[in-house]
């Protein structure tokens, strides 16, 4: 049986704003996040994950920020991609595990709403998708509330 397991971690600093959103679903909060994309931190490190396990480098590689037909996509659209590259390679999606770091906005009244939202994308049932948060205890960039953080991991299956 092959499997392969990728990860993914990905960083975006607050910036003006009134929500943010993670995993596909819109938070109100008093900043926003900055990014050449939506900026969904979680997605995105999922998103990497999956290109990790598939040895298929990460979403700069397939949707370089450089080019302007991006600028303010929604990550479901990297996601999706990814989704349908482990498809087309004869893998699917064992489970997916993603840790959001940040002090706030609160992460818990949400997520079963980011794993409903995830598995509607990836196609896979929800028991398979695990998105949790920690805090970095005041700690650091994310400890003074200057952004979010996500690391995420996914074990793909050969079919």
């Amino acid at each position: 049986m092959d499997i392969r397991l990728g990860n993914g971690f990905d960083v975006h600093a607050f910036d003006d704003g009134d929500h943010v959103t993670l995993c596909g679903v819109r938070i109100d909060h008093d900043h926003g996040l900055k990014g050449h994309s939506d900026a969904d931190v979680a997605m995105h490190a999922i998103t990497d994950a999956i290109y990790g396990a598939l040895a298929m480098g990460d979403i700069g590689r397939h949707f370089p920020p450089s080019d302007p037909q991006w600028k303010g996509a929604a990550s479901h659209i990297f996601l999706s991609h990814a989704v349908e590259l482990a498809r087309d390679n004869g893998f699917s999606i064992g489970n997916i595990d993603c840790t959001i770091v940040c002090e706030y906005p609160k992460i818990g009244p949400h997520s079963n709403a980011m794993r409903t939202r995830m598995a509607q994308i990836t196609q896979i049932v929800e028991d398979r998708i695990s998105v949790k948060a920690t805090t970095s205890e005041q700690l650091g960039f994310t400890g003074r509330g200057e952004g979010i953080a996500a690391l995420a991991t996914c074990t793909l299956v050969k079919t």
